[in-house]
């Protein structure tokens, strides 16, 4: 078990297996024991004060201190011994970025495993090594990572400080990525700081899939922990079409099980997409009401108000669908129409994302829209169209923007049209879920409305970036001796309700992969069951070299996207 001690009155727990216990001192255990006497004799916590499990459980008194117990006796019970008779006091974790120079590591990971650390969520003991092909010092690597680190908003007083003791426990090794003899050296190296200590290794690629399995090869074979665990965290992209990534799992199976396989999807992490399960299944308001008897129609819906910016080259080998609705938008779909799991343990929620994913239909060609931006004017400032970027072809047909109709075969969803919307270069930036309820059956005041039913839609809002919030459209009298209507929004806004800084969602991913907690990542069936939704109608596409429909930068996107909702008797949320 461990505690994450967090600079507000709350303390968050979350648990993991007793064989891989966390290495928060004795000294700590023991002063918080002595400070929260009425948690363990089961008296109510004082307010704001809330103790959960990473799964949202609370733990009770007894619970409690019967874990408190355990992590102590394990911690004060005889020193274990390594396989060569050495021993370890405690366990410490590696982890180890593989890609370390570049901007994803940059500007997400290395942040992010600052902010655990500058909240006391990570392990007392742990170390963090850069690997990549460039050739750094340890002292070049810390100047490099310090230019992005950031501190909270409400502890800023003891930034500095935390950041130099952070920079301290960063190393770097430089090596290619397929060579044994470098995983070696660094394993030396990991083995030097783990000394005396059981030794846990978690391993980030943030390198190019094409490389994926070399540096899991080698690894495993020359970097992994003798006695510990040893985890590896893999990014999306996850093939192309089903038949490569079946491809890449088989290949990663060589050298790893699916337990130790954390495939991330970062919007996963995201605040909001988290409290997806919360809002529904902890509010009896919206249980009853999420089915096809009251739901008319959802809309998932991303958009960037940029365009590739220096990304072509990598884009256009994958495009908007690959990179953005096969896994972000499909993931958040996943999630809110499954069923209740029987729990919140990680292999449940993942059984029942699986079986949405497996009673959709496979998507037709007729049900998707693409797009792609073109150069544009306005206000005397000139935007580029895609095909002006120099690392894209002046030819290519890659999609910029999508929009795509599917459908869930169940009892739950028959027949509600679930629509998503992609693109880049659009007029906002904004990632939101929306859900339109029916009409209301012989409503009174239809003449209100006039021909203009959807003016009488309740509407739910989930917006998941930017400006975090969640509201819902009613219908309302305005004030006054006539009878008129409005459509008002009772509204959550995160910033003005929860005025302390949001964690970012790789942070958030980040401390479960070192956990063990899987509820988050991606399974290889829920991988395989979503590539089988898109692999027929992607290669339709590259197969009948389907022109995409050109839009202005800055634009809405294209005029085709609302045909296709307008086919199925749904009109785009609005500022879509």
């Amino acid at each position: 078990m461990v505690i994450c001690f967090r600079s507000s009155d709350s303390v968050a727990f979350s648990t993991s297996s007793l064989q891989h216990e966390r290495s928060f001192s004795r000294r700590r255990w023991r002063r918080w024991l002595t400070s929260a006497p009425h948690l363990l004799s089961g008296r109510q916590p004082s307010k704001g004060f809330q103790i959960k499990n990473s799964n949202g459980y609370p733990l009770n008194a007894a619970s409690l201190q019967d874990g408190l117990a355990e992590n102590l006796s394990a911690e004060e019970s005889v020193e274990k011994r390594s396989k060569d008779g050495s021993k370890q006091n405690g366990s410490t974790v590696s982890i180890t970025i593989v890609g370390a120079s570049g901007d994803l590591a940059k500007k997400k990971i290395f942040p992010a495993l600052f902010a655990l650390f500058y909240e006391d969520c990570l392990p007392k003991h742990f170390t963090v090594f850069g690997y990549a092909r460039s050739k750094l010092t340890d002292e070049e690597l810390r100047n490099m990572i310090s230019k992005t680190l950031t501190c909270r908003i409400d502890k800023r007083e003891n930034c500095n400080d935390k950041m130099e003791q952070f920079l301290q426990r960063c190393f770097y090794q430089s090596g290619q990525y397929d060579s044994e003899e470098n995983f070696v050296e660094l394993d030396q190296k990991l083995r030097e700081k783990e000394a005396g200590k059981l030794p846990n290794r978690l391993f980030y690629l943030s390198i190019p899939p094409n490389i994926f399995v070399d540096v899991v090869r080698c690894a495993s074979h020359h970097a992994s922990s003798p006695t510990g665990w040893t985890r590896v965290i893999v990014e999306k992209p996850f093939g192309r079409d089903s038949e490569s990534s079946a491809e890449l799992t088989r290949s990663l199976k060589q050298y790893l099980t699916e337990d130790q396989i954390f495939r991330i999807d970062h919007y996963l992490g995201k605040e909001l997409v988290e409290n997806l399960s919360v809002l529904r299944f902890s509010n009896l308001v919206f249980e009853p009401l999420w089915s096809r008897k009251y739901i008319r129609n959802v809309q998932l819906i991303f958009s960037e108000n940029f365009g590739t910016e220096g990304r072509g080259g990598y884009f256009d080998s994958y495009g908007i669908i690959r990179d953005i609705m096969q896994n972000h938008l499909l993931q958040i779909l996943a999630l809110f129409a499954m069923e209740t799991p029987v729990s919140l343990d990680a292999e449940d929620i993942r059984n029942e994302k699986v079986k949405v994913l497996r009673s959709m239909r496979t998507l037709k060609l007729d049900d998707v829209v693409v797009g792609q931006y073109k150069g544009h004017t306005k206000g005397g400032k000139s935007y580029p169209g895609y095909t002006d970027d120099p690392t894209v072809p002046k030819c290519s047909l890659t999609p910029t923007f999508a929009a795509a109709a599917l459908f869930i075969d169940n009892a739950r969803w028959d027949d509600v049209p679930f629509l998503m919307k992609a693109g880049k270069a659009l007029h906002t930036r904004r990632a939101e879920i929306r859900v339109q309820f029916r009409h209301v059956p012989g409503n009174l005041y239809k003449r209100n409305f006039g021909t203009d039913l959807d003016k009488a839609t309740n509407e739910l809002v989930i917006r998941v970036q930017p400006d975090e919030a969640i509201y819902l459209k009613i219908n309302n009298k305005i004030p006054g001796l006539s009878m008129r209507l409005d459509r008002s929004n009772l509204n959550l806004l995160y910033a003005a309700r929860y005025p302390r800084e949001i964690a970012d969602a790789y942070e958030r991913l980040l401390l479960d992969a070192i956990e063990g907690e899987r509820r988050l990542f991606i399974r290889s069936d829920e991988l395989d069951a979503a590539w089988a939704l898109f692999t027929p109608v992607l290669k339709e596409l590259e197969y009948k070299k389907i022109a995409p429909e050109l839009y202005p930068y800055g634009s809405r996107g294209p005029v085709g996207s609302h045909y296709l909702a307008a086919k199925y008797n749904v009109r785009w949320g609005e500022n879509s």
